[in-house]
């Protein structure tokens, strides 16, 4: 059956997932008859901000979606959140999908409403999925830091509850890390 939607994208940290995240992969998956996650500042891991390599990041986000999206990397290029940003998310989904998204799927942030102004003959649907779950991936972090297992396994997957001591011992090794080229 088809969805309103043929291609939808998210892009995030995702440093670490938690149900806000899944929230919204959830519902493009529930619109869209491809989701592509784009892991921003692939690049970088091992800093307090972006403990979590890209490699971990796609292992957990499979452990919960397995096929249903599809994942790429999305390294920094050091301009910020601006429509030169959003011109690069657009040339990596038509690499990695050989076409354009119909929908992008966020949270509500400011940073990203200019993202696609300078696309020319682009349009692209933006939803934004209010914020129902109150938590964010720092929060997660410190829950990690704080060694919080129960509060942490109420915003995180089941499917990633065994994975909480490795990710502590990342996030504690990244911790004092404060450099980071991540914006």
């Amino acid at each position: 059956m088809s969805k309103p939607y043929n291609l939808g994208i998210l892009v995030g940290r995702f440093q670490t997932i938690h149900k806000g995240h899944q929230d919204m992969i959830d519902k493009a998956l529930e619109l869209c008859n491809h989701v592509g996650v784009f892991i921003g500042s692939s690049q970088e891991s091992g800093t307090n901000k972006n403990p979590f390599s890209y490699e971990m990041r796609e292992q957990l986000l499979k452990k919960i979606y397995g096929d249903e999206v599809c994942i790429y990397p999305l390294p920094d290029i050091g301009v910020g959140n601006n429509s030169k940003w959003g011109d690069y998310v657009i040339e990596n989904v038509i690499k990695c999908f050989g076409e354009k998204p119909d929908l992008l799927i966020s949270g509500k942030e400011e940073r990203r409403i200019d993202w696609f102004d300078s696309v020319n003959g682009i349009t692209i649907a933006e939803l934004y999925i209010p914020k129902t779950i109150d938590i964010s991936a720092s929060r997660m972090r410190e829950m990690l830091i704080y060694n919080q297992f129960d509060d942490w396994k109420e915003y995180c997957d089941e499917n990633l509850w065994d994975r909480f001591s490795e990710m502590r011992k990342i996030v504690l090794a990244a911790y004092e890390n404060t450099k980071t080229s991540s914006l």
